[in-house]
């Protein structure tokens, strides 16, 4: 969909709509189960009027977490680590501004600093007076610790998968390129090799259901431009200091082929002692090891 015909319709309901249309669709029974989790929330500093509202998964009962997916992902990426978690926890899974199901405007502008605003809204909104915990993959964990750094009190522990974005500095991606880049994304052989990158062992872990999640949000409207805006504002990058006060725990997969080198030397270098290493992962942990995941997270203090 173009940019100017974007906001001929209203966002929310054409991100609305999208979903219904693919629900009956969904492949993954553990992702079905999510959509029917899935709450459309009005958020304060955030929400331009009672109709503007934004994709929240609320799951389980007991301690709150709250779950940051990664770049370009959506809520689903935690759909084998939520049958785990949501036993003992309450779990607040939201899609990232601007990424996933979110309604996207070309009114509405897109980058780091709008993803904070909008984390911090959530937390403020739905955290209430009791401070929760925190889980974050890949550009979710970046995210994860400077959302912790801004609230020390609402925030009690974290932890990191495979976490991207804690060290270096991403280039500001300029006009054409950004939405060259965008496009090429969105390409169904570029959705497929990254796909199968991502996991320890591709011919094992991924079939017809994994490559359905990695691309199913790419029809919402506004996915492309929305992607070109944050690659124009630079990503997310150097959030892996100062360290936050509050405990935390990385779990890096040993297999892990999307983060460089030099980016997992650097995190070892400031978190060495607070890594673990996942064995028989790739990228994805929370995917591929859920069980470790979540005895990780409640063992840990």
């Amino acid at each position: 969909m173009k940019p100017e015909e974007i906001n001929k319709i209203n966002p929310t309901n054409a991100s609305m709509d999208y979903i219904k249309s693919i629900e009956d669709q969904i492949i993954d029974k553990q992702a079905s189960k999510l959509f029917e989790d899935l709450k459309w929330i009005q958020l304060e500093g955030i929400s331009r009027n009672n109709t503007d509202l934004f994709p929240i998964v609320f799951t389980g009962k007991g301690e709150k977490i709250l779950l940051l997916h990664g770049f370009d992902s959506c809520f689903l990426e935690y759909r084998r680590l939520t049958p785990f978690l949501k036993k003992n926890n309450k779990l607040i899974i939201p899609d990232l501004y601007g990424f996933g199901f979110c309604p996207r405007s070309n009114s509405n502008k897109y980058g780091f600093k709008y993803l904070m605003k909008h984390l911090n809204s959530i937390l403020n909104n739905l955290a209430e007076n009791k401070p929760i915990g925190i889980i974050g993959a890949s550009m979710g964990g970046a995210l994860a610790l400077e959302l912790a750094r801004q609230n020390p009190k609402k925030i009690n522990k974290l932890l990191l998968l495979s976490p991207a974005g804690l060290g270096g500095k991403n280039p500001k991606i300029p006009w054409p390129l950004n939405h060259l880049g965008a496009f090429f994304l969105g390409q169904p052989f570029v959705r497929r090799g990254l796909c199968r990158q991502a996991f320890a062992d591709p011919k094992k872990s991924v079939g017809p259901a994994e490559e359905q999640i990695a691309s199913i949000h790419l029809k919402v409207p506004g996915w492309q431009s929305s992607l070109a805006e944050f690659a124009a504002e630079g990503g997310v990058s150097n959030c892996g200091i100062p360290k936050p006060t509050q405990p935390l725990k990385i779990i890096s997969g040993k297999y892990d082929r999307i983060i460089p080198k030099d980016e997992k030397n650097n995190t070892s270098s400031i978190y060495g002692k607070n890594i673990q290493i996942a064995t028989n992962s790739g990228h994805l942990p929370h995917l591929e090891e859920p069980k470790l995941v979540a005895e990780v997270w409640e063992k840990f203090k």
